[in-house]
């Protein structure tokens, strides 16, 4: 599992014990611009579901659940994130070493500035914030006589605070269009096979990555498809769906490996 964001870093430690374009797809041959406008005011929910293979070579299921709100600050924005549950399917050992792992961030307010263009993305205060979720992670591993625990504030407190700081913000730049450097601009990506589609707003851009991975001590081929709706309105990501699949030796076949999904509900106005 990518450890590309806070929970992926803590859903990676706990685990240790897309579809591809749609008909009418048109290729893009122009560079897309997201203007950024959020909504304030409204309440968010905003889900981020992580499937993996397993030990038993099942796809096992992960799911962080948060609660967002933005609220104009001067010329930018701040938006203030509570995680509010985690799920899983995973086997009953695992899902208690997640529960352990993550249960000191449920309930915890992450504050976020974001620019006016919604370029640049800032946590507020970090450093607080990182004592505050050592110090309840080892008190949980305390109470609960597991040394992983302490292991675990442990490595957090040894990151470097850029990376710490990086990981703690990669769920939201991946939800701000402006901030999320893996949505493709135009055709050209680097080799990549990109698409764009319009519906009303709601722009879906699908991106297919080739790619390797090392298997009993070779290099398998990786497909690894890509696809972003965005809301050109406000210029969030309303949902982003990655799917990593391993290419069969022979014939056409593929299996998935791991899929990533992130979605954002508004509620209604008013």
């Amino acid at each position: 599992m990518s450890a590309g964001s806070l929970g992926g870093l803590f859903l990676l430690l706990a685990a240790q014990a897309l579809p591809s374009s749609a008909p009418g797809d048109v290729p893009a041959s122009a560079a897309t611009h997201f203007q950024f406008a959020p909504p304030v005011d409204r309440p968010m929910t905003y889900r981020v579901t992580t499937r993996r293979i397993g030990r038993e070579g099942s796809l096992v299921n992960f799911s962080l659940t948060y609660a967002m709100q933005w609220q104009r600050v001067g010329r930018g924005y701040r938006l203030e994130a509570v995680l509010q549950r985690i799920d899983s399917d995973a086997r009953p050992e695992v899902t208690r070493a997640l529960s352990l792992m993550l249960e000191p961030l449920v309930g915890e307010a992450m504050a976020y500035l974001v620019a006016p263009d919604g370029s640049r993305i800032d946590l507020v205060d970090p450093d607080a914030l990182w004592e505050r979720v050592t110090a309840r992670i080892e008190a949980v591993g305390a109470k609960a006589g597991r040394p992983e625990a302490r292991q675990l504030a442990q490595l957090i407190a040894a990151l470097p605070a850029a990376e710490r700081d990086r990981l703690a913000t990669a769920d939201i730049r991946a939800l701000v269009a402006p901030a999320n450097d893996a949505i493709p601009l135009s055709a050209q990506a680097g080799g990549a096979s990109v698409s764009m589609r319009h519906d009303g707003a709601l722009q879906t851009i699908a991106k297919v990555e080739r790619d390797a991975a090392p298997v009993a001590g070779a290099a398998r081929p990786l497909e690894i498809d890509n696809l972003w709706t965005v809301d050109t309105a406000t210029g969030l990501v309303m949902r982003e769906q990655r799917q990593s699949w391993m290419v069969e030796a022979e014939g056409d076949g593929r299996a998935l490996v791991e899929e990533r999904v992130r979605a954002l509900e508004i509620a209604p106005q008013g």
